[in-house]
């Protein structure tokens, strides 16, 4: 900070020796006419020290900011000539930009980021895709102010020799029509001569340039990439959609809203994995365990404790129950009568127009459609440990129907994967009787979220009566005289784990095989790789869901499926960037985990200076009611202001508490707009007006308080 002062009063004195000894009279267009015999005479003396002189004077006032440039760049062309003036105002020009450039960025862009990180973040993400066309365009177009253009660019992540070289070819126009104008200095009145309205439009339809150059090699670009490959004359479909996740469904759903002709292909069953495999089961079951550990614990409510009496069986038939009153909202029928044609197979691209459907009886056929969106979704990774296909192992996806066909839980269970399904599975299944050991090779589970979280979520799930061994990595499986092992290795010791079921749970991977996708070129890598805009190599295939992440969850897929669509149908005249900049989730273990925005740890990663504001659920009322005081809610915010930067929410019901955060991050609502809504009372959705309020005490105006005290003393008297 020191080091900043002492360059901006440096910088500050300058500037005020500048003005103070009027040398910005020399200046001006009547103060260059005035001298220019004295530098006439005084470059036939010295020709190399006035050519060092004058191009450290011109780096030296650009570099400042001061006013004068255009008159610098007449003067060289006035004293040097078109060729040796041209080749001084251009690199000096460049140089002092640059200069500018980094003091600008040295002083302002920290403190620019500390306030507005977000909204850095954005600008600069579109600095390094288009960056270079953006700068080009201004340099072209002289009406943007020089000086403006340079501290601007400094305060993003523009790179300093990409700044340097595009100024450089960018202002050689400009700077030629100058330099050429200073040659015939004598008959110039005004700067206005120079740059008359007719060559100011010319500059402006020249720095459309790089927009025009930019779509002309995105058509080269689309002419290249469909070379190979014959377009139909007409279509059948205006879209098709392969998979009908959340994702598949919002994207035909939307086509067919529209009245657009979409056809979904779906080889498994509608609704895709958070229906039958993921959300759905995982929630219902969650229910059944969790009841089973309020009977147990029933003296927290007045009644007396007890062993609960169920059938497993039953439990899991109650699962496959819930998950068929649910189908309903995700079938064939509904989608039908939406509009949808819904067709059961399996879709392959043949090329970027045509797919063919393979239909369960080995039939296939083909189909056109001018956009398509692959929406295949994502499965449970199972790591290649040696031994663990030969001894077994069940998935989030296969467990419901494995674990339907036993009489009671797994008397000896694993869990492999400390993450949010790995955590959610391990205390519902020790809550219905099984003894659950999780393995986790981190330090500690769930490590997306802060330490205190973390050991919030351990702290939880062994009072559930989970065994929870982290730091332990799971190096294979064994089968020893009819019993399965887990061996994982701790602190250099090989140790191994006895189990009647393995669960693995360390994370899901794009489904990408299959789908014609290597054929057609289309570039993955763990999950398809696509544009902003969700496209793919191929501006009209795009995809949507977990086979693009970088978030899997349904509410993501279905938030991308509406961009899918818009794009794929829309986009020829208006294309939409995905908003990812407010993404809850929430890890549904008990309590519930919740978050959205960045977390304490992320704000000291991203150099951010933060507040945390804090509300314990041991002072909510309806949380004393329930007897559920465990938990918080922690808002992270800038220092002094009430802007939401994230919210993490630990209790009972965090799910839907955090939606009020989200939003008002969304809207740019602060905690001051929370704190002055009515919540209804008793609620657990006042600990979010509580929390506003913990931020405005400790925010509140401590001299404006002194003096209300004492206006009040005097009022008294």
């Amino acid at each position: 900070m020191f080091k900043k002062i002492v360059l901006l009063l440096i910088a500050a004195s300058l500037v005020g020796l500048f003005f103070h000894f009027d040398l910005h009279q020399l200046l001006t267009l009547e103060g260059l006419k005035g001298s220019m015999n004295d530098f006439s005479q005084l470059r036939e003396q010295s020709p190399l020290l006035v050519i060092g002189g004058f191009f450290l004077l011109y780096v030296s006032v650009t570099a400042l900011s001061l006013p004068g440039a255009a008159i610098l760049t007449l003067a060289s062309g006035a004293l040097f000539g078109i060729v040796e003036g041209l080749i001084i105002a251009s690199f000096a020009s460049s140089i002092g930009a640059t200069l500018a450039f980094l003091v600008s960025r040295y002083l302002l862009r920290d403190s620019i980021k500390q306030r507005f990180p977000e909204r850095l973040a954005a600008i600069d993400a579109g600095i390094e895709k288009e960056g270079g066309f953006y700068l080009f365009t201004l340099r072209l177009v002289p009406i943007f102010p020089f000086f403006l253009i340079n501290m601007l660019m400094g305060v993003t992540g523009f790179k300093s020799w990409t700044f340097y070289w595009v100024s450089q070819v960018g202002m050689f126009l400009g700077t030629f029509v100058y330099v050429n104008a200073g040659t015939q200095l004598a008959q110039i009145d005004s700067l206005s001569n120079i740059l008359s309205f007719n060559l100011i439009v010319s500059f402006a339809l020249l720095g459309l340039f790089p927009l025009i150059a930019k779509a002309i090699v995105n058509m080269i670009k689309k002419r290249r990439v469909y070379s190979k490959w014959t377009k139909p004359a007409k279509f059948d479909r205006n879209m098709i959609v392969i998979g009908a996740g959340a994702g598949g469904l919002v994207t035909s759903y939307i086509a067919a809203a529209v009245k657009a002709k979409v056809t979904l292909i779906e080889a498994g069953e509608m609704g895709g994995d958070c229906l039958n495999y993921g959300c759905v089961p995982s929630k219902a079951m969650i229910k059944s365990a969790k009841i089973a550990e309020q009977i147990r614990n029933a003296h927290h409510y007045g009644l007396e404790d007890s062993t609960p009496e169920f059938s497993f069986k039953k439990v899991m038939a109650r699962v496959h129950q819930v998950v068929a009153d649910i189908a309903p909202h995700d079938s064939v029928e509904r989608y039908t009568n939406l509009g949808v044609d819904v067709v059961k197979g399996y879709g392959k691209l043949i090329d970027p127009w045509t797919v063919e459907i393979t239909s369960a009886d080995g039939s296939t056929r083909r189909l056109t459609a001018r956009s398509i969106v692959i929406a295949t979704g994502a499965r449970p990774f199972v790591p290649p440990l040696p031994g663990i296909e030969e001894v077994g192992y069940v998935t989030s996806d296969t467990l419901w129907d494995e674990f339907a066909k036993l009489d009671a839980a797994p008397q000896k269970l694993v869990v492999l994967g400390g993450g949010p399904i790995g955590s959610e599975l391990a205390q519902s299944f020790a809550r219905l009787g099984s003894q659950v050991t999780q393995v986790e090779m981190a330090e500690r589970i769930m490590i997306k979220e802060d330490l205190e979280v973390s050991e919030f979520a351990t702290q939880a799930l062994r009072n559930s009566g989970v065994n929870i061994l982290t730091s332990h990595q799971a190096l294979r499986c064994e089968l020893r005289e009819g019993k399965k092992y887990l061996i994982v290795k701790h602190q250099d010791q090989e140790h191994a784990i006895e189990y009647d079921q393995l669960l693995c749970a360390v994370g899901r991977s794009a489904r990408l095989s299959g789908y014609g996708l290597e054929e057609l070129g289309i570039e993955t890598n763990r999950t398809i790789q696509t544009n902003e805009y969700l496209e793919t190599l191929y501006p009209n295939i795009y995809a949507a869901g977990d086979i693009v992440g970088p978030y899997q969850f349904t509410h993501v897929a279905a938030h991308q499926g509406w961009y899918a669509a818009v794009n794929a149908l829309f986009g020829h005249l208006k294309k939409f960037k995905v908003d990812y900049r407010v993404i809850p989730w929430t890890t549904f273990i008990d309590p519930e985990v919740a978050r959205v925005g960045i977390n304490e740890y992320e704000a000291k990663q991203q150099g951010i200076e933060y507040e945390v504001t804090r509300f314990d659920f041991a002072e909510l009322d309806r949380a004393i009611t329930d007897s559920a005081t465990d938990g918080f809610i922690k808002v992270i915010t800038p220092k002094g202001k009430d802007k939401i930067l994230g919210v993490t929410v630990v209790s009972e019901h965090a799910g839907d508490l955090i939606a009020e955060f989200v939003l008002a991050m969304k809207h740019g609502l602060g905690l001051n707009k929370i704190l002055g809504t009515i919540h209804s009372y008793p609620t657990w959705a006042e600990g979010n007006k509580y929390a506003a309020g913990e931020w405005k005490r400790n925010h509140a105006p401590e001299t404006v308080l002194r003096w209300l005290e004492k206006y009040h003393t005097w009022r008294r008297s």
